[in-house]
């Protein structure tokens, strides 16, 4: 009699989208099942922006096609599939049961709360799970958790150091970094020049299997925030190659000096669509920053560019991950500032005279995207001065942008946003008046406020909420050396021109009305 042949589960999901995962490496296509699951209970924990959604589910459709052709067997459960529970772990056990599974293999999920899931889902199949680590970082979090131990600071800037020496990315043979400098974003900031000219955009065609999802995403979340309008975004490896190529030869070489800029109706001057495929695994992150690194030693872009491009990725995504998975659950809920202002209405809605503020929502809603400054020193600014609940600002930058990821935007939203952690992750919080959004951008022309006045009517709020902020929270920042000049000039001013402030910034305050609840998370 015939053996009964044994048939492995390996659940892929729809952010781990790599053909060298670490779950599909060395198996026998003839002994595994992938399976890949659309499910509600993904596309709803908050009501993600429907471009995300759009963008996730086709290139789940894409990547089962492709290892389709690679000879593996792929039982893919589309979101309309009548039989679908609409949970992973139930189309997980559903699956198992099918095949008659004798084990599960996955990779660790990137979010919290779905490894807590995951955890369950042998017990559930009422077979064995293997869960293996998501090896596609460069740095695990076990040599995070060692490089963090016993260290009083855990600032980005030395982890980074290390991780290049690690990579090899732009050291030389004896270890010291190129160029002599570490970091060279003191070349990073300059202001927009007139006539800047960004260049030539990229987008890609919908195929006939993008274009069913999209038809599926606007008729299943219609009520979601944002559009679906000239939808364009890479959703295969081949494409996202392609931008990658586009971005190395065209906006690369002017990335560094420009990465801070910000323009109306230019969404995305130098910088990329490369972070939604990074982060759904289409591309490597390491291939990424050898483009990046080769384009400067072959000439066509210079160092302040390919290093602050490789910090972003070697630096930043490493470390904000390492900080997520070190610090969480306890990451999630805190408020060290004590804020509690629900989320300003017009953050879903765009209605808003603050021009800088309606140039990046509409262009969040349009393209569920938004640079770092954008996200950074306009919306996360904004909500910090007025004292936004971090959790629902963290619930606002998780549904409405397509390379987020609770792993990634929560410790970006609770820490360097919004100095919720108390400095962890920030020296200082990240908060300006309306000069930095002038300097850096062209909102403040043509805006309802007068970004030179810090009180009255015609006055640019930002100005007010930003002393006013360092008022309300005196007691502890006026001792942060990195602060001190502020507060000096805080101290300069005369008795009546601060309470003069302190009053716009109530009167301001006073008229923000609040969002309407369930637009993140349904109750």
């Amino acid at each position: 009699m015939a053996a009964t042949p044994t048939i492995t589960v390996l659940p892929i999901l729809g952010d781990q989208l790599s053909e060298g995962l670490a779950s599909l490496r060395g198996r026998d296509p003839g002994a595994c099942v992938v399976l890949l699951a659309e499910v509600r209970a993904e596309c709803t924990y908050v009501r993600h922006h429907k471009r995300k959604i759009a963008l996730v589910l086709s290139a789940m459709r894409h990547f089962s096609l492709r290892l389709r052709a690679c000879g593996w067997t792929v039982d893919h459960v589309r979101l309309d599939d009548p039989a679908n529970t609409h949970t992973l772990r139930g189309e997980v056990v559903r699956a198992a049961g099918r095949y008659r599974a004798t084990e599960i293999v996955a990779v660790e999920a990137g979010e919290y709360r779905l490894r807590l899931d995951q955890s369950g889902w042998g017990e559930a199949a009422g077979i064995p799970l293997h869960l293996l680590e998501d090896d596609r970082f460069i740095c695990s979090r076990d040599a995070f958790s060692r490089w963090a131990e016993g260290r009083r600071s855990l600032r980005m800037e030395f982890f980074y150091r290390e991780m290049r020496v690690r990579t090899g990315l732009l050291v030389d043979e004896d270890g010291a970094p190129a160029g002599g400098a570490w970091n060279y974003d003191h070349d990073n900031r300059k202001p927009p020049a007139r006539g800047l000219a960004p260049p030539p955009a990229l987008g890609f065609t919908t195929d006939a299997h993008t274009r069913e999802v999209l038809d599926l995403v606007d008729h299943e979340f219609a009520g979601h925030f944002g559009t679906l309008d000239g939808f364009d975004l890479p959703v295969t490896r081949e494409q996202a190659l392609i931008a990658l190529d586009h971005f190395i030869d065209h906006a690369l070489p002017r990335f560094g000096d420009y990465q801070d800029a910000m323009l109306a109706g230019e969404p995305l001057l130098f910088h990329s669509w490369l972070a939604p495929a990074i982060n759904l695994g289409l591309l490597d992150p390491l291939e990424v920053c050898r483009a990046a690194e080769a384009a400067w030693r072959g000439g066509t872009a210079p160092l302040n560019a390919a290093e602050g491009f490789i910090r972003q990725i070697i630096g930043w995504r490493e470390y904000i991950r390492g900080m997520y998975w070190r610090d969480m659950p306890e990451f999630a809920t805190r408020n060290e500032l004590g804020a509690s202002r629900p989320l300003p209405e017009f953050y879903w809605t765009g209605e808003t005279d603050l021009r800088c503020l309606a140039e990046s929502i509409a262009q969040t809603r349009d393209l569920a995207y938004a640079h770092h400054i954008q996200r950074l020193m306009v919306l996360g600014n904004f909500a910090l001065l007025v004292g936004v609940d971090p959790a629902a600002i963290s619930d606002w930058f998780l549904v409405v942008y397509a390379d987020a990821y609770e792993w990634v935007e929560l410790p970006n939203v609770i820490g360097m946003s919004q100095f919720a952690d108390g400095g962890a992750i920030a020296s200082k919080p990240y908060v300006s008046s309306g000069a930095y959004i002038d300097r850096m951008s062209d909102y403040c022309r043509g805006c309802a406020y007068d970004v030179k006045q810090r009180t009255g009517e015609r006055a640019c709020p930002f100005n007010a909420l930003y002393w006013d902020f360092l008022a309300r929270h005196e007691a502890r920042f006026r001792a942060n050396a990195r602060m001190r000049n502020i507060y000096a000039g805080w101290d300069r001013m005369a008795p009546a021109q601060r309470e003069a402030l302190r009053r716009s910034a109530a009167s301001f305050l006073d008229r923000l009305v609040p969002a309407e609840p369930g637009w993140a998370r349904s109750s």
